[in-house]
């Protein structure tokens, strides 16, 4: 069988990635969450008019959310295949994938506080 064209592969990876960040909305909650934090982080990023490094650190911050979160889909589910009876390890290595999601999470949070503080207060003081 001859191998696919250059483009043809990349196309299919592009497509399967798709697959798989769809895969991730309709099977997790917590990324209900964040898309709802981002579309807020949004709003009020444009709301108070941040800086285009403050869009960059916010964007980024939201990436880093997301990705940890599909991460430890990705884990969740590989480790519920290699184990799908209780094991000590298995459940450690989910705990440690989730425990990511929470670290990118604070980070993000933090990164807001710092962005958007001074701006409420500004706004508060007006």
């Amino acid at each position: 069988m001859p191998q696919p064209s250059y483009f043809l592969s990349r196309y299919n990876s592009v497509k399967y990635a798709l697959k798989g960040i769809t895969a991730v909305f309709r099977s997790e909650p917590n990324m209900r969450l964040h898309v709802l934090a981002s579309v807020v982080v949004g709003v009020m990023g444009f709301r108070f008019g941040v800086t285009r490094t403050e869009w960059c650190f916010l964007l980024l911050s939201i990436g880093l959310v997301w990705m940890a979160e599909i991460v430890n889909t990705a884990i969740e589910t590989l480790t519920n295949l290699v184990s799908p009876e209780f094991h000590a390890l298995a459940g450690k290595t989910k705990d440690l994938a989730a425990g990511a999601v929470l670290m990118a999470a604070i980070t993000a949070a933090g990164v807001g506080l710092v962005v958007f503080v001074p701006y409420w207060l500004a706004y508060l003081n007006s």
